[in-house]
């Protein structure tokens, strides 16, 4: 591999940006998609594909056969709130394969023994998110019912592209919300993509079938995402 593909596809990795490497068997000729060029490539279809199912495949394109080695970051859930949802969400998801932060500034709830084995930060929001850098392959579950807490959580997963973002609470509830967001300079198009009330309606009653029907909304965005969102807007 040539130096300044490699030190392209770390950059990448580091970045948490999903990419392919198209590698010509015959040739040995590597070169390196980023979503941002998959539109303006001969092989978009192909390319597009192959970065929705984040998996690497041989394919043959006229004469030549590829490899496309797709580089797609682990998916992450970030939940503010370390309440009875959160404890039968954070490990359904881990089981699910995505790496799972619970934020809950409110130290009572926030414990290891509440949440064993679980990234646990008794923080602020907007004091943690930062730190751990949203991006377009984490989803944010806002589930405290306090707008103190969620409020700055949606505002940065909304601006940082997450796959997908939901917060708990009735319509009524998320009316409200939807005006305190929208003073905070959120636009109309991004409060339109919040998920809420959150999850499918499965007609969830306590607090393990609303993880459920929480982690199947979280799973069915992950896997209808598009190709366009390796790329923070």
């Amino acid at each position: 591999m040539e130096l300044a593909v490699l030190e392209a596809l770390n950059a990448e990795r580091a970045a948490r940006r999903a990419s392919i490497l198209v590698t010509e068997l015959t040739s040995g000729r590597q070169r390196l998609v980023t979503p941002s060029g998959i539109a303006g490539d001969p092989l978009a279809e192909v390319l597009g594909e192959a970065l929705r199912s984040g998996r690497s495949r041989l394919v043959e394109a006229g004469n030549e056969r590829l490899f496309l080695t797709v580089q797609v970051p682990s998916p992450r859930l970030v939940i503010t709130g370390a309440v009875h949802i959160s404890q039968a969400l954070a490990p359904m998801a881990s089981m699910a394969g995505l790496d799972v932060t619970v934020i809950d500034p409110r130290t009572a709830f926030a414990t290891s023994e509440r949440f064993p084995g679980v990234d646990l930060r008794a923080e602020w929001p907007d004091v943690v998110l930062p730190r751990i850098g949203l991006d377009p392959f984490t989803a944010v579950a806002a589930l405290t019912h306090d707008p103190k807490i969620d409020d700055p959580a949606l505002t940065e997963a909304l601006a940082a592209g997450c796959f997908y973002v939901g917060a708990l609470g009735s319509r009524k509830t998320h009316g409200a919300r939807l005006e305190r967001l929208a003073a905070r300079g959120v636009s109309r198009e991004a409060l339109a993509t919040i998920h809420a009330p959150i999850g499918l309606d499965i007609g969830a009653a306590s607090p393990a079938e609303i993880a459920v029907s929480v982690l199947a909304e979280i799973i069915g965005e992950l896997r209808r995402r598009p190709a366009v969102r390796g790329q923070a807007a």
